[in-house]
């Protein structure tokens, strides 16, 4: 870049010096012959072609193999660079086709995995529920078994009830006056023999 502004200030410098000699020359044009043409001139017009061509190869020549040597270098770098990602890039792309062929692999060995996974839950889903229904069954005959018992004690109960009931009714019904009175006194005799 630094090669590049010193060419451009040389030949901005060349361009503004041709102005200034060419001016008055161009000012005097009318009055006198040309003197370009003339063969002093055709010699100024080649020295100084020779002058501006000369300086420009000079600095071209001075700062052009440094600059183009400095641009070859990083123009090598930049290739290096490239090619070192070129290769890292196919190596990523090595990998990423190593996975994806495994892929089907992966994902056959996960179904896999999953239908025993959920056999195995199955079948422990199936234990527990059959022990569930187990239990739930052994705790319907107790309770069955606690309420017949319960059952028959009140049958029982009321058999007896009723038994008494009917044994007071027909006792009721043939008992008259006098086996009461008889009843009575021998309850009263009983009691005196046991008081002494």
């Amino acid at each position: 870049m630094n090669f590049a502004r010193r060419i451009l200030i040389s030949a901005s410098g060349a361009l503004v010096g041709i102005i200034v000699f060419t001016l008055p020359v161009l000012a005097a044009e009318g009055a006198e012959p040309n003197p370009a043409d003339s063969p002093a001139g055709l010699i100024f017009r080649w020295l100084n072609f020779a002058l501006v061509f000369g300086g420009i190869a000079y600095l071209i020549a001075k700062n052009g193999g440094a600059f183009f040597g400095a641009n070859a270098k990083a123009i090598s770098a930049s290739i290096r660079e490239g090619a070192a990602a070129k290769e890292e890039a196919t190596r990523q792309l090595q990998e990423v086709e190593t996975r994806i062929s495994r892929l089907d692999q992966e994902v056959s060995g996960l179904r896999e995995s999953a239908r025993r996974d959920s056999a195995a839950e199955t079948e422990r889903l199936n234990a527990s529920g059959q022990a569930e229904i187990e239990k739930i069954q052994i705790a319907a005959r107790a309770e069955l078994s606690a309420t017949e018992r319960a059952a028959k004690q009140e049958l029982r109960a009321l058999a007896a009830s009723l038994a008494v009931e009917r044994a007071g009714e027909l006792v009721a019904s043939r008992m008259d006056k006098n086996i009461r009175t008889k009843l009575m006194r021998a309850f009263l005799d009983e009691l005196g023999r046991s008081a002494n």
